[in-house]
Order: structure tokens, then C-alpha cells, then sequence
């Protein structure tokens, strides 16, 4: 009687049950979950927002007839009766790259489950988020008093405030969404809600990490307009 193609000794079962096996070994090498598999992803295709918009900026920069306005006159500072370049946004950059250290921070407390210590340390780079956004909502107040428009200006090529206005602002608007997803993830993590997942032993606190993620990438992103928008 010929063996069922069913039978556990038939060549085809050993075959997918060697596939299988493969594939079981290489997602227990990976180990990543859906979670944060979604939010790379997400990550990626913002990669790819951010990345048109840096091309566009440089490619009308580069093409433009009209003179381009003077990044450190355009964002200088009157303190004390001097006029001081960039120091705003030096000041913005500051608190963000602070603000990663501070996420990092969180994240490592979150796994070592000090729940205090990780909310505490998310509130943090929350307020130096939503200090960021007042600053970039300042800056935005002293260029249009200045004269500056999405559509022209009076101190050169009028592409200026179109991509300025378009970049920086989508960048804010990245930072103010990451500033109430750490809050409310930070209240979570106050309240134990993570304390009662994963584990009974321990609590699953993954999704600080995903926060962390993007916060992260926020302020990779700002390094990237930094330099294009008022260092070129």
C-alpha cells in the first residue's frame, strides 16, 4: 500500500517540517513584535516625507535666480542692544538632543521596571518637547513680523518661506503629536497599567521603547533641517 502523503516518515512532511524550522529559527533571532515592527515602518515612510521635502529644499535653493536671505540674519536674536545669530535655535537644538538623553533615560528604567523614575523621566522630555514648540512658535511670530510669508518676502527669493513655513512646520507638528503620546503613555506607566501586561513577574513596558523610537526620530530629523535651513 503507498505511504499517505501525510505520513510523518513521508520525504514531504520532513520538507515543510525543515521550513518550518527555518522560519521558527530566524524569528527567534529577529524577536521583534508587531508593535514596533509598525513603527519602524512608520518611521520609514516618514524617512521618506522628510526626504522629498530636504530634496525639494535643496533643489530650489541650488536653481533659484533671486538672492537667498542670510540664515544668520534672518534668525538673529537682539539681546542686550547686540544682535546675536542663531542663538534661538541653538538654544532649540539644545533642548532636543537633551531631550533624547532624557528618553534614553526612561526607557532603560522601564525595562529595569522603575516605574516611578520611568514616567518621571517621560515628563521631562515632554516639557522639553512642548518648550521646543513654543520656541519654533516664537520664531514663527518674529518672521512674520519681519515680513516673511509662505508666499514671498521681502529679503529674497520668495521659495524661502514656502519651504521654511512647509518644512519646519510639519517638523512641529511631529514634536507636538510626540509631546501627547509621552503623556499619556507616561500617565500610563504611573498608573501601573503596564505593570498588569506581559509577565505576571514583571510588566511589559515595550511600548516606551516605541515612544523612545519616535522621539528619537523627531530628533534625528531636526539635525537634518539644523543644518540644511540655518547652517547652509
Amino acid at each position: 500500500m503507498p505511504r499517505s502523503a501525510y505520513s510523518d516518515d513521508h520525504p514531504t512532511h520532513h520538507a515543510w517540517a525543515s521550513i518550518v524550522n527555518d522560519y521558527s529559527a530566524d524569528k527567534a533571532v529577529f524577536n521583534v513584535s508587531s508593535n514596533k515592527t509598525m513603527m519602524w515602518i512608520f518611521l520609514l515612510s516618514d524617512i521618506f516625507v522628510f526626504g522629498c521635502f530636504l530634496v525639494g529644499y535643496m533643489a530650489v535653493r541650488m536653481t533659484t535666480t533671486e538672492p537667498w536671505p542670510i540664515p544668520s540674519e534672518v534668525f538673529a536674536l537682539t539681546i542686550a542692544g547686540q544682535s546675536i545669530p542663531l542663538v534661538l535655535i541653538a538654544i532649540m537644538t539644545f533642548i532636543l538632543i537633551t531631550s533624547s538623553g532624557t528618553m534614553a533615560m526612561a526607557v532603560n528604567c522601564g525595562y529595569q521596571q522603575k516605574r516611578g523614575a520611568t514616567a518621571l523621566l517621560m515628563l521631562i522630555t515632554a516639557l522639553f518637547g512642548l518648550s521646543f514648540v513654543g520656541m519654533q512658535a516664537f520664531e514663527w511670530s518674529k518672521l512674520i513680523e519681519d515680513g516673511f510669508r509662505p508666499w514671498g518676502n521681502e529679503d529674497g527669493a520668495a521659495q524661502f518661506g514656502a519651504c521654511f513655513f512647509m518644512i519646519t512646520g510639519f517638523h512641529g507638528l511631529h514634536v507636538t503629536v510626540g509631546v501627547i503620546y509621552l503623556l499619556i503613555v507616561a500617565w500610563k506607566v504611573w498608573r501601573g497599567d503596564y505593570e498588569r501586561r506581559g509577565n505576571k513577574s514583571k510588566g511589559n513596558y515595550e511600548i516606551v521603547e516605541i515612544a523612545g523610537l519616535y522621539w528619537h526620530f523627531v530628533d534625528l530629523v531636526w539635525v537634518f533641517i539644523f543644518a540644511f535651513f540655518y547652517l547652509w
